[in-house]
């Protein structure tokens, strides 16, 4: 399909470009009663697909703040092709919640029917891009709203890979007109496990298509003989030097909206909104130095 006649439509509640948080099961509560000073919350679409009191927390935060999606389950990856029943529920929480922003991942994890508990690599191949292109288009179509693919963090590269990550992930949003989600961290990631340039993976994104950041921590697993591994764990603070990247990131695309993501030994509320100062923090300090060039 051309992306270029595909509907889409404004979000409503639009994501300010602040720093946001988010929005996990432990902190729902304390989020509902106390409403404390946070810009925006992200959650993962799939949770909030049933009933009961999980999506009830959901609408009551959503009349306080902007709320944005992101799906880890619909398989833009998969051969198999998009599963219509997970689509039409995903439309529905959309219908719902009216997020500023809804995210998916560069990654497949359907197989003959059967999800897998992971976000699976793919072969970065002429083939695999025409079947992501593919499904983003069906999406983007079947929601009327552009869409954000997140680039992944991989442990492992395919030896028919064809096209470098960052090229692979531009031309999807060339050929799609969606846009990017830059997961800093997952860059860093995978540019240490399989020795790219961190830099060069930036520098090659193109700014217009970038829609928000995500931050995370992660941890080092030690291999023996000097190796390491690192894995996207989301389980700790922002590491220095993806801080580091962040504010490289920052410089290259402008001030974009920046999520703080921590799924793994999830702390207290205060804790994530601690990390979402220091977000906060580079972000107005970038803000101040476009505003001083600008007035040169």
């Amino acid at each position: 399909m051309n992306a270029s006649i595909v509907i889409l439509r404004d979000a409503p509640g639009p994501i300010p470009v602040k720093a946001g948080i988010g929005l996990r099961f432990r902190h729902h509560q304390p989020v509902a009663e106390t409403r404390p000073d946070v810009a925006w919350f992200e959650v993962h679409t799939e949770n909030y697909m049933g009933g009961g009191i999980v999506p009830r927390y959901l609408d009551a935060i959503r009349r306080d703040y902007p709320v944005s999606l992101h799906g880890v389950g619909l398989s833009l990856g998969s051969a198999d092709g998009l599963d219509s029943a997970h689509l039409g529920r995903l439309r529905d929480v959309v219908d719902r919640v009216e997020p500023g922003l809804i995210s998916e991942h560069l990654s497949w994890s359907v197989t003959g029917g059967t999800y897998l508990a992971d976000l699976l690599p793919l072969p970065l191949t002429e083939e695999a891009l025409a079947i992501v292109c593919r499904h983003v288009d069906q999406v983007q179509a079947y929601l009327k709203r552009r869409i954000l693919i997140e680039n992944p963090s991989t442990y492992l590269q395919f030896r028919h890979s064809t096209l470098p990550e960052w090229e692979f992930l531009t031309q999807v949003a060339q050929r799609t007109g969606c846009g990017i989600l830059c997961d800093v961290n997952n860059i860093f990631v995978s540019a240490c496990n399989h020795g790219w340039d961190a830099r060069t993976y930036l520098a090659a994104l193109p700014p217009a298509a970038i829609g928000e950041i995500h931050l995370a921590g992660h941890s080092i697993r030690e291999l023996g003989q000097g190796k390491t591994l690192r894995i996207d764990d989301h389980g700790s603070r922002v590491a220095p030097k993806v801080w580091a990247l962040y504010r490289e990131a920052l410089a290259r695309f402008g001030p974009i909206p920046t999520l703080i993501e921590w799924d793994t030994n999830v702390p207290a509320l205060e804790v994530l909104m601690e990390e979402a100062a220091i977000a906060e923090s580079i972000l107005e300090g970038h803000r101040h130095e476009a505003a001083r060039a600008d007035a040169t």
